[in-house]
């Protein structure tokens, strides 16, 4: 069965004046979310990811080039995925149609990981 990563882009600013409270009721959402894809057996791995801005690596052997990044005042950052495992691409879309990141300014992006050839 193929598998599918789901990749959470945050919107800096849409979350940049939630209070306490409010910030707990996105986390519980969240929470919500996930265990109902851990229910349903869909769910293989997911994470989100720390705050702070990673770095980036770009160049090629012997030359590589690390930089921090990307930053915060870029328009979307990576905030985390999930990994599931269903039938097809339209499944797949379906399930992240339910992810709670709409519902803050961000963005999902729905991509099939290649199995070369491993199968499950």
């Amino acid at each position: 069965m193929p598998k599918y990563m789901i990749l959470l882009h945050d919107s800096p600013d849409a979350l940049a004046n939630v209070s306490p409270e409010q910030m707990q009721g996105v986390l519980q959402k969240f929470m919500a979310w996930t265990e109902k894809l851990q229910a349903s057996g869909a769910m293989l791995a997911g994470e989100k990811l720390a705050d702070e801005p990673g770095k980036v690596m770009r160049g090629k052997p012997g030359a590589i080039r690390v930089t921090d990044g990307p930053y915060s005042e870029a328009k979307e950052v990576m905030g985390g995925y999930y990994i599931v495992k269903t039938d097809s691409y339209d499944k797949a879309i379906e399930i992240a149609r339910g992810c709670p990141q709409f519902e803050f300014g961000g963005a999902v992006e729905v991509r099939q990981i290649d199995d070369f050839g491993q199968g499950d």
